[in-house]
């Protein structure tokens, strides 16, 4: 909605715009949707989180399995259980449902890993359009590009209007020039014994400096790691601790119980 407002009002300036200077004002629009669904590796991508996905929901479909299980065998066995152990088993249930709730919020919820990583996937392709449709508003004078598929009323646009396939078109320009790069830096390896001294410290140099670019970013990528790890860790940590002292208590007040039968049985 606040997209579609911030629309209105910029193609309400730029036709007021047109008017008062009596010229015609240039729109294109680009349909993000059809973009993606033509770009391989947003493809691959989504792909390989569709699994992680279906992954997610059996570990989740078992869990909850295994809580419908442990509820059951309550419903059986409670005829024969006294008020405190029925007490404990029901706490236990409550406990591992609690802990596959927050699972599947972690997993599935507003902040979740799938909505984080589908925006990873999203925002590379995203600034890849925003720099092809810069340029091509630039080459050919467009003054608005909006996006067709974004939160936009579109009642009607002229096909002659689409300059999604440019934007394609400019990125795959793009990809192929990246590999083009690799090939030359390829290329430049055979090359390397031809070449002068001096050329070879300028080399050695860039090479030096890429190799501590990329060391800091792995070693940023490792504390990221360790730091999620160590999360993780702690909260499996502390759902065991809770686990155990919930068998602890229920195994005394099981002992309890028997102690009590006992000493009534001596009496």
């Amino acid at each position: 909605m606040k997209k579609s407002i911030l629309f209105s009002l910029a193609f309400s300036v730029f036709t007021a715009f047109a008017v008062q200077a009596q010229q015609t004002v240039r729109i294109g629009y680009v349909d993000m949707e059809y973009i993606l669904e033509n770009v391989p590796e947003y493809q691959e991508a989504s792909a390989q989180l569709e699994k992680k996905v279906q992954q997610w929901k059996r570990e989740i479909e078992s869990e909850m399995s295994r809580i419908d299980k442990m509820k059951q065998d309550l419903a059986n066995e409670r005829p024969l259980l006294t008020s405190e152990l029925i007490s404990d088993r029901e706490d236990e249930i409550r406990f591992e449902e609690r802990k596959v709730l927050d699972y599947q919020q972690k997993r599935f919820g507003p902040n979740g890993d799938l909505i984080t990583q589908k925006l990873q996937l999203v925002k590379p392709i995203q600034d890849q359009v925003f720099v092809a449709v810069q340029e091509i508003a630039k080459a050919r004078n467009y003054d608005l590009i909006f996006d067709k598929s974004a939160d936009v009323v579109t009642l009607y646009a002229a096909d002659r209007l689409d300059v999604s396939d440019q934007v394609l078109r400019s990125i795959t320009r793009a990809s192929n020039r990246e590999e083009l790069e690799t090939r030359q830096e390829k290329r430049e390896l055979i090359r390397a014994e031809a070449k002068t001294v001096e050329e070879d410290a300028v080399l050695s140099e860039r090479e030096k400096l890429q190799q501590e670019r990329k060391a800091e970013r792995e070693a940023l990528l490792e504390e990221r790691r360790r730091v999620r790890d160590s999360a993780r860790a702690a909260k499996i940590e502390e759902a065991e601790r809770r686990k155990a002292e919930i068998l602890k208590e229920r195994e005394r007040k099981r002992d309890s119980v028997a102690k009590a039968r006992e000493e009534k049985k001596e009496n």
